[in-house]
């Protein structure tokens, strides 16, 4: 079986040291709404489904250590991957060496990938339209310690705008943040908003010093095959973005 027929890798110009994958919702043992490789433990699958897909991905991505699971809340709290074992409640983490997994598990939300261009760090952070609003992404360049103009970024799948419909007071949440945060709202005929996830990460990480940004352009929503989508079906599994230092 060809493990890259399940995830995508990025391509963006970070150094040989750093390894990023995000799976797909394909090659996994779960069944019904799960189906088939759904990699979260909270959503209702069988556990010994979650427990053989987790086997599988650490094989097939030759992870060098169990990931660090989140108990992902929303939020913007971030938390050093340093081979701690339990299951923090936070929606960003960081490794400042090699040989740990930091990950974040999405089914619309945005996983986006920060590394420093050293290879000495990298961040994942969990980015639904709450975590972006709440800072989860300044949060998380803080944590790494390093000078934003040296970091790069990678947007890994997200819904997209032509699916994501949100009301006024979404819209409102990032124009307090930034006037340019009302391009990346279309008005609908209902008299509420497409919104572009990606556009906001986009313009969020910009205003924060990182002048490097890659990937987007998913739309986990419209694309039943590939992707887990918690918007179009409720009930369902996850996806899992990870990266790490060699």
């Amino acid at each position: 079986m060809n493990p890259d027929a399940h995830w995508i890798r990025p391509e963006w110009p970070a150094p040989p040291g750093v390894h990023v994958v995000s799976t797909l919702r394909t090659g996994g043992t779960s069944v019904g709404p799960y189906a088939s490789f759904n990699l979260a433990a909270h959503v209702g699958d069988a556990e010994e489904h979650v427990a053989a897909n987790r086997k599988m991905l650490g094989e097939r991505a030759h992870l060098p250590d169990e990931p660090l699971w989140l108990e992902q809340v929303h939020g913007k709290g971030v938390v050093l991957n340093d081979g701690r074992r339990d299951v923090p409640r936070a929606d960003a983490s960081i490794a400042l060496g090699p040989g740990r997994v930091c990950v974040v598990m999405t089914a619309d939300c945005l996983p986006v990938v920060l590394a420093d261009r050293a290879g000495t760090c990298v961040g994942m952070a969990h980015a639904g339209w709450r975590g972006l609003a709440g800072g989860v992404l300044q949060a998380t360049i803080s944590a790494m310690d390093r000078d934003p103009a040296n970091l790069l970024a990678w947007l890994g799948p997200a819904i997209g705008q032509s699916a994501f419909e949100v009301g006024p007071e979404v819209r409102e949440a990032f124009l307090e943040q930034s006037p340019r945060a009302g391009t990346c709202f279309a008005a609908n005929e209902r008299g509420r908003y497409q919104a572009d996830l990606y556009g906001l990460a986009r313009i969020l990480l910009a205003a924060a010093g990182v002048p490097s940004v890659h990937g987007g352009g998913w739309c986990t929503a419209s694309d039943r095959e590939r992707f887990f989508s918690f918007r179009r079906d409720g009930t369902t599994g996850r996806m899992a973005t990870l990266a790490w230092l060699a």
